[in-house]
């Protein structure tokens, strides 16, 4: 095919961002500066986002077998490139801007992995073949391997970047077994082939099945669902702050939307034996994530198994597949990137300058308010959020996912969200109370006083704001939402 000025307009986000990745490379190579590189990658991931709006003029558009640059796909290109301007941001705060002081070791190259990442992410949202399906989430994938350890002095972290590393090559492997099959089976590798060949046939043969079952076993290891969670609390423990909100928000929104496109695109696929599979797999990750949460005196744990469970609530909309579903699913993605971000972003003000581990245990919360008002105030907020407490973002996204579960009549998986989200209201208010107790004695982190000043805290109380301000009016979301045209063609 030839390459014509429309298709490098509709590619042009992920261009920016691979440009922008080259420029702080030869900027490391040139002099070691860590604001240099913190405003070269800003400056790249802003003009990222800028050029959302010519690739938006262009499509929908074809780039290749392997890509289709659509709304679906700008969309979601978007909130990815927002969660790692946030992520970037956060590094900045988390690593501390004098030299000798915080991260003893490089500082310039989180900078690049993280760009990395984010460039495999724009790849997956796009992904509309298998063989770029998994293109794209190996580049996401194997940058985080070094983001997770990067705390290299810090045991927990090294052993979590072990972790993820073993597991998400096991996750990998399933996954390349599944297309294989599915290829064998359909003898296409684009989705809409996919879809062709399994609806000629009916209902998928028990091959098809196999291969659908194992790739949905990679990509539930990808997004902790149960019972491939195990690495998820060590992982989030273990990882840097910054990472670790990378890897909820970011990292996690790329394959739900690739997942979303490939059952859109062969609905074939989201149905009979498959389907019960998936059903069994959100009921699980829904009441598991809540109730391991509930034991955890760590915040970092906590919010990983929290995320377990929202990605468990988020398979309804996946399952019901039809009316509202890719516009909860929209919905429910943005607000959860949003209210992740805040949270990990306390916790990263918090463990700044850097000192030994992070501050994530819950212990060290205790009294927060008497000490830091404001930021008390943002991590309570986010709490409500992530609970779908009313006037919240959360909970415009968790009524969508209602809506869609009765539109579809699942009454069972809606029996399953109810009783998770009672259970994930007692461990949020847990933690809330935590913050407002009287200060005991007991302290070895705090944040900076002028924390608020700071790039990383301006972003946290814009997150804030906004957290509330979509909880209140959440008509621009619901707009920017439906004029994405989530709507995919084969």
């Amino acid at each position: 095919m030839e390459f014509t000025t429309q298709h490098l307009l509709a590619l042009l986000p992920l261009l920016v961002t691979c440009a922008t990745l080259v420029v702080v490379m030869l900027a490391i190579a040139w002099r070691r500066n860590h604001a240099l590189t913190f405003v070269l990658s800003i400056i790249g991931l802003n003009l990222a986002l800028l050029s959302l709006v010519p690739a938006l003029q262009a499509a929908p558009l074809a780039v290749t077998a392997l890509l289709q640059v659509d709304s679906f796909a700008i969309f979601y290109m978007g909130l990815i490139l927002v969660s790692t301007l946030a992520c970037v941001t956060l590094v900045h705060a988390y690593l501390g801007a004098e030299s000798g002081a915080g991260y003893p070791g490089n500082r310039e190259e989180l900078y690049l992995l993280i760009l990395l990442a984010a460039a495999g992410g724009l790849v997956l949202v796009c992904a509309q073949h298998l063989a770029g399906l998994f293109i794209g989430l190996e580049l996401l994938s194997v940058p985080v391997y070094g983001m997770v350890a990067y705390a290299f002095f810090n045991k927990r972290s090294l052993e979590a970047g072990i972790k993820y590393m073993v597991l998400s090559a096991a996750g990998s492997a399933f996954l390349l077994f599944g297309m294989a099959l599915l290829y064998a089976d359909a003898g296409s590798l684009s989705f809409a082939g996919i879809g062709a060949a399994l609806a000629q046939s009916g209902l998928p043969s028990p091959l098809a099945q196999l291969g659908l079952g194992m790739m949905l076993i990679g990509l539930g290891f990808k997004l902790s669902l149960v019972p491939f969670h195990l690495w998820t609390p060590d992982v989030y423990e273990g990882a840097p702050a910054p990472v670790a909100a990378f890897l909820a928000t970011a990292s996690k929104v790329a394959v739900f939307a690739v997942l979303l496109r490939l059952f859109q695109l062969s609905p074939v696929a989201n149905g009979g034996l498959l389907n019960d599979v998936l059903t069994a797999l959100a009921v699980a990750s829904i009441l598991i994530g809540n109730l391991l949460a509930l034991t955890q005196n760590n915040l970092k744990r906590l919010l990983g198994y929290s995320s377990i469970a929202h990605f468990g609530y988020l398979l309804i909309a996946l399952i019901a597949s039809k009316g509202l579903a890719v516009e909860a699913v929209g919905v429910y993605l943005a607000t959860y990137v949003l209210t992740s971000l805040g949270a990990f972003g306390v916790i990263t003000l918090m463990s700044t300058p850097y000192n030994g581990r992070d501050c994530d245990a819950l212990y060290e919360y205790r009294g927060l308010f008497w000490r830091r008002p404001y930021l008390t105030a943002v991590l309570t907020v986010m709490m409500l959020s992530l609970a779908g407490i009313p006037l919240t973002a959360g909970f415009i996204g968790k009524f969508y996912v209602v809506a869609v579960g009765v539109q579809s009549q699942q009454w069972w998986l809606l029996g399953a969200l109810v009783m998770g989200s009672a259970i994930g209201v007692f461990y949020y208010l847990r933690v809330m109370v935590t913050l407002y107790l009287i200060e005991p004695n007991l302290r070895r982190h705090d944040a900076p006083f002028n924390w608020g000043q700071r790039t990383g805290g301006l972003m946290l109380l814009a997150i804030s704001l906004l957290a509330f301000v979509l909880g209140v009016y959440p008509q621009p979301l619901l707009e920017l939402v439906q004029q994405a045209g989530l709507v995919m063609t084969p």
